[in-house]
């Protein structure tokens, strides 16, 4: 079956800087793709050329097996980073105006109810909370009813609650059969809305599959977290791997009774000890390090 879309030898050049160097995946019908990487992984370069913003130094993107063009554009929707609405409008005069723009659109008010807005559908877009504009920004998105969405970074600065409440959004927009692209720096957002991850590190693409295949296959491990007061002995030296962060001690084992019998024997307190799987940010980190990318 022929890719939704499909992305061979993508290579950007910018003075001095490969930014995108050789990157190739491709994405099913109906499935959610989440595109990771640290700062400057060239994610977004990508993301921008896969949208059409950005014409490549080399290589192609592919929709439905052919170059993009005008099929494309009107089956996709994009929620960038930062949208500049116009001033004075309401949120549903907001989705009227967008959805003008489209020979093929969605209802205004199936937008609306989509997208949890009936509530703020009559205030000033300019009055909205950052979660109530994430939401408005993928209505705009869906203005044209895409096939296929590109979302990126959507949930960057929202609380708990409204990140949450968008992560449904996405998985009742996914459910329609929709295809959905995403970047996001938000590791359990990834676990949680993506079937296929690729993590981008210097312009390349270092592992890519489902996040629980790619934990499998780089892990056989589980982590012992303890607060850093309770952990009084030098990880040097100390019988197992230990990390220490600013407020807790993480130690990786795959023989819990015996790290255990380790900790007991060298008088740490367990009280407050907890075990878990490795996660995705385990990984993120394992790939592409632990220092600071600006």
């Amino acid at each position: 079956m022929t890719p939704v879309l499909e992305v061979r030898d993508l290579v950007k050049r910018y003075p001095g800087v490969r930014a995108v160097d050789g990157v190739s995946f491709s994405i099913a019908e109906g499935q959610c793709f989440g595109l990771l990487g640290p700062n400057g992984a060239g994610k977004t370069t990508t993301i921008e050329i896969m949208e059409g913003v950005t014409t490549p130094t080399s290589g192609q993107v592919l929709y439905r097996g052919e170059p993009l063009g005008a099929r494309f554009r009107e089956e996709a929707g994009i929620q960038f980073q930062k949208t500049a609405l116009q001033d004075f409008l309401t949120v549903r005069e907001t989705l009227e105006l967008f959805s003008r723009l489209y020979p093929r659109r969605r209802a205004v008010d199936e937008l609306i109810r989509a997208c949890a807005l009936e509530q703020v559908a009559a205030r000033d877009n300019r009055k909205l909370s950052g979660g109530q504009m994430q939401r408005l920004l993928l209505a705009i998105a869906l203005a044209n009813d895409p096939r296929v969405l590109f979302l990126d970074e959507p949930t960057t600065g929202l609380d708990p609650q409204a990140r949450h409440n968008f992560w449904d959004l996405i998985r009742r927009i996914k459910a329609e059969g929709r295809t959905v692209l995403l970047t996001t720096h938000y590791m359990e957002e990834a676990y949680f809305l993506c079937d296929v991850i690729a993590i981008m590190d210097r312009g390349r693409i270092i592992a890519e599959g489902p996040p629980s295949r790619l934990l499998k296959e780089h892990f056989d491990d589980v982590v012992l977290e303890l607060p850093r007061e309770d952990f009084r002995t030098a990880p040097k030296g100390f019988p197992l791997p230990v990390l220490v962060a600013s407020d807790r001690v993480e130690i990786s084992t795959g023989d819990v009774e015996a790290a255990l019998r380790v900790l007991l024997e060298r008088g740490v307190p367990l009280r407050h000890l907890r075990i878990r799987p490795r996660n995705l940010e385990d990984l993120f980190l394992e790939l592409t390090g632990r220092e600071l990318r600006t």
